[in-house]
């Protein structure tokens, strides 16, 4: 039944996918000699690979003593809404956080307007390639920052005792407890941002300054939306899976799984905490997260202030999208769980058999790789593809609810596998033997077993789940209509038409409820002493 469910999780995935893109190839015709080796192409392709290589490398490096810094440091007041707000970029929409950074960054920001006051006349300009990585940092290194902790608090209590005992200095218990944790996670983690940054469209758009800071993305797009040249679209297509797909197979590589070791699953508690430097250092990392990613937040709690809240509270518009906004979210967010749960479980099941054929562990594989090469499709390309397949069947609005929350669920799937992945991976480990000797299974080993270890994993997936799907625009863009507005859309319409108090009002309303949906997500974030249960 568990081998079922996730081949059903599969197949529904390559099913989507597939059929998108031979709606595509079927309206294509015959490719044109020659369309990937001009040298606008060849410029793009760079560009995306520069600016997704060097986004990717400083999350990660960024990310690392941020993490570290949270996990020592577990006992300090508003832990929990650090955090929070260290989620919150995840599911703010694009254009919100980038707002936030031109507020800061931007001609007319606050750095500007500090540094100006020192009399250098706009020494930092946030648009081309510094803006792309400042902005992708933004929204990355707290995602990576918060899969490394996850990963640092899942090591069991018994290595830190142990640590203790022998005197371990703080160079030996990285080396030899906490990296092989962040190596096993860095390969995902590291790939996930790439994939991100590379496929990164709206930031592009709005922090690259011009035509020579584009990337494949943005070209796919016009190749659609301006020039509907299908069959570049598709080669252009194909050259970033290949592009991507070629880093994912070197990170898939050099990835490893971390050792799971039997626990007595008492919550854990560090030894290393210390005091002078170490927590100096700790706390100027937290303090600089707080303020890279707490700022241009600021900057848009403020200009949101500043509009006509009590008007946009009781539009009626704004209450339909809010309500369409929500509905989807939350749809999106269940299948995007419920898949990723099976298809993991399904795996996980297949590779514990000690003689699985090759067809199983090619299976298994399969489903490893599926939620992360479905960010190599660009849900530009899904969207487009979907709306030919559609179109003969009349007016596409009629489908635009499913295949917006189809494709919402599809693009946080690559978030949600590595939330619950490791989590449900450590806990498969340490009850898979027990329960199979006592006869636990189906729902009772769902209730008694699985659900209460799992919960806290399972609530940030849901949530980061619904945080996205709120601040998609992309599918929003192609399907939407006057009977289905969403928030996204509706502030992307107001900014356009230049009513930007309303713009910065539906912002904040955005942020809120991202707010809200991360504070879902952390609700088990506070640590139980020691000696208590979990």
């Amino acid at each position: 039944m568990t081998i079922t469910a996730g081949a059903l999780g599969l197949g529904g995935i390559l099913l989507f996918v597939g059929l998108a893109i031979a709606a595509l190839l079927l309206q294509s015709g015959d490719f044109s000699n020659g369309v990937l080796f001009d040298a606008y192409i060849w410029r793009v392709t760079r560009f995306t690979l520069l600016q997704a290589s060097l986004s990717t490398l400083l999350s990660v490096v960024l990310a690392i003593p941020v993490a570290r810094a949270l996990a020592r440091r577990t006992a300090f007041p508003g832990r929990v809404w650090v955090l929070r707000i260290m989620a919150l970029p995840l599911g703010l929409p694009v254009l919100v956080g980038a707002l936030g950074l031109i507020e800061i960054w931007g001609r007319q920001g606050v750095l500007n307007t500090a540094l100006g006051g020192l009399g250098l006349q706009q020494p930092v300009s946030i648009y081309g390639l510094f803006g792309i990585l400042l902005a992708h940092v933004f929204f990355n290194m707290p995602l990576v920052a918060r899969l490394f902790l996850a990963g640092l608090e899942r090591i069991p209590s018994e290595y830190w005792r142990t640590a203790a005992n022998l005197g371990m200095p703080p160079g030996a218990l990285f080396r030899f407890v906490e990296w092989p944790v962040l190596r096993g996670l860095l390969p995902g983690a590291a790939g996930l941002v790439f994939m991100l940054c590379a496929t990164s469209f709206t930031l592009v758009l709005t922090l690259g300054g011009g035509p020579a800071a584009s990337t494949i993305e943005v070209a796919i797009y016009q190749a659609l939306r301006f020039d509907f040249d299908p069959p570049r679209a598709i080669a252009l297509s194909a050259l970033q899976i290949v592009m991507t797909g070629v880093l994912l197979f070197a990170l898939a590589r050099l990835a490893t799984e971390p050792a799971q070791s039997a626990t007595g699953g008492r919550a854990s508690r560090r030894y290393d905490t210390g005091t002078g430097l170490s927590c100096v250092a700790d706390f100027g990392w937290i303090l600089f997260s707080l303020l890279f990613v707490g700022a241009p937040l600021m900057a848009v709690l403020s200009s949101g202030l500043r509009a006509d809240l009590v008007k946009l509270a009781g539009d009626p518009t704004v209450h339909r999208a809010l309500i369409t906004s929500i509905v989807i979210a939350v749809l999106s967010a269940f299948v995007c769980v419920s898949i990723a749960a099976a298809m993991i479980r399904a795996a996980g099941t297949v590779v514990a058999r000690r003689r699985a054929p090759t067809l199983a562990r090619a299976f298994a594989g399969t489903v490893t790789a599926s939620t992360s090469l479905v960010l190599l499709v660009p849900p530009v390309v899904l969207g487009a593809g979907w709306f030919l397949l559609l179109r003969p069947f009349g007016d596409v609005a009629r489908f635009a609810p499913a295949i917006v929350v189809a494709i919402n669920a599809l693009m946080a799937l690559p978030f949600v596998h590595r939330i619950l992945a490791p989590a449900m991976a450590t806990h498969a480990a340490r009850t898979d033997r027990l329960t199979a000797s006592l006869g636990i299974r189906g729902f009772d080993r769902l209730r008694w077993i699985d659900l209460p270890p799992l919960r806290k994993p399972l609530l940030m997936a849901f949530s980061f789940a619904m945080a996205l799907s709120l601040g998609d625009l992309g599918a929003v863009a192609l399907f939407g209509s006057q009977d289905m507005v969403t928030l996204p859309w509706l502030l992307y319409s107001r900014m356009g038409s230049y009513r930007t108090a309303d713009a910065a009002g539906l912002a904040l309303f955005l942020g809120l409820i991202c707010l809200i949906f991360t504070m879902l997500g952390t609700a088990g974030d506070r640590r139980l002493p020691e000696g208590r249960n979990a």
